[in-house]
């Protein structure tokens, strides 16, 4: 792993009516032509998305969208694709003129705020028209925190020393950090073990990411990270002299370790550490109770964030769904949502089982499983429905006190 993954990146979405210059801030703060800009309305037709290093923040996702007022032919469908970044948005920039707010500025601001989103604005065009007392008092009686800038006159230093101030501003220290994902778990001089399979869906010469992740969390923690594929693991268990602190598993062969792993030692799978590190554990564990009350007429959504394409004896396509025939006994409807797409007629699944998000970054999974709850619909994730299907549930949550 080179960088960041996009998902640990904090994300900003830039808001504002069409021509204000979102994309042309953008291009400033990053210092290079990443999205078009042009004179002719409704130029960005999609979220355009550009990762960079903002100090000292760290390691951001900028998320430049269409126009709140846009009115082209294409209106409709670039509108549902700007609204559906508020799912995934760490802060909002509301990028304005001096002197203009619209019903189109108030509404998103309602929405970020309905959604817990902290917001700020971006004045730009400043080598135009400066914005004036009346304008600021009206942008602080929002409780906006603002900066001005000329996205073609203003020197990039400044532009990015006046856009962060804002930002660290606006948004509450806390909300850079996600929780740990195994490093609480584990301390310094500990032993962890990580069972890996290699299968036909791991990158050809690479590791699958919340295996890096979690390597590269232990490290941090100081401890000693072994990694190990499911048939070694007997093997390597017998030439440990100190017992491992942790063993975590992949969710497929979480049964095979379950019973290679002496109950002394504590357990887990990755997907289960993502729950937390990603979402709600604790809601997650819960939703999965939802699997003993099922019927023949139950409706099954899965869900997963990648787009691969299914190969073999795929875990969500394939073994989910042979693991819920054997542990129900009978056959239920499943359906399937991939990456972006999350659908609208949640209210109508039962139950929802959902991938580890490695992904999704915290604030679109959390906002995924407040959808569901909102329809009162529950929700689980792969390595905790697997680990209920084959009866070792309550290992795999023994090490977060569940």
């Amino acid at each position: 792993m080179q960088s960041t993954p996009k998902a640990n990146r904090f994300h900003i979405a830039l808001f504002g009516r069409t021509n204000v210059g979102k994309s042309s801030v953008l291009n400033l703060l990053c210092g290079q032509r990443v999205s078009i800009i042009s004179e002719v309305r409704g130029t960005t037709t999609d979220v355009v998305e550009k990762a960079m290093e903002l100090p000292p923040v760290g390691p951001v996702l900028f998320l430049d969208t269409a126009g709140l007022d846009d009115t082209s032919e294409l209106a409709a469908k670039r509108v549902e694709r700007t609204n559906a970044v508020f799912a995934r948005a760490d802060a909002v920039a509301l990028v304005l003129e001096a002197g203009a707010w619209t019903e189109h500025e108030a509404a998103a601001l309602a929405r970020a705020r309905a959604e817990a989103i902290p917001s700020f604005a971006v004045i730009n065009k400043a080598d135009l028209a400066a914005a004036d007392t009346a304008f600021k008092d009206r942008l602080a009686s929002h409780g906006l925190a603002f900066c001005e800038l000329s996205s073609v006159a203003t020197p990039r230093p400044d532009a990015l020393a006046a856009f962060t101030e804002t930002l660290l501003t606006a948004v509450p220290a806390d909300r850079f950090s996600d929780p740990p994902l195994l490093s609480d778990l584990i301390g310094s001089g500990d032993i962890v073990i990580l069972v890996t399979p290699i299968d036909l869906e791991a990158p050809k010469g690479r590791m699958i990411l919340p295996q890096v992740q979690a390597i590269r969390d232990a490290l941090d923690a100081e401890a000693v990270c072994a990694v190990v594929k499911e048939k070694e693991l007997p093997f390597l268990l017998e030439q440990l002299r100190t017992p491992p602190r942790l063993v975590v598993c992949d969710s497929q062969v979480v049964l095979k370790v379950s019973a290679d792993v002496p109950k002394s030692i504590r357990m887990t799978t990755f997907s289960t550490l993502f729950s937390r590190y990603k979402g709600d554990l604790r809601e997650l564990a819960a939703g999965a109770a939802r699997l003993d009350s099922l019927t023949k007429d139950s409706r099954v959504l899965i869900a997963e964030a990648c787009t691969h394409h299914p190969i073999g004896d795929d875990i969500g396509r394939v073994k989910i769904p042979r693991w819920l025939r054997q542990y129900l006994g009978f056959d239920v409807r499943i359906d399937h949502a991939a990456g972006q797409d999350f659908p609208d007629d949640l209210g109508a699944y039962d139950l929802v089982i959902h991938c580890g998000a490695c992904l999704l970054n915290r604030r679109h999974m959390l906002w995924r499983i407040r959808e569901a709850r909102k329809r009162g619909v529950a929700i689980t994730n792969y390595g905790i429905a697997i680990s209920k299907l084959q009866g070792v549930l309550p290992r795999i949550l023994e090490p977060f006190g569940l």
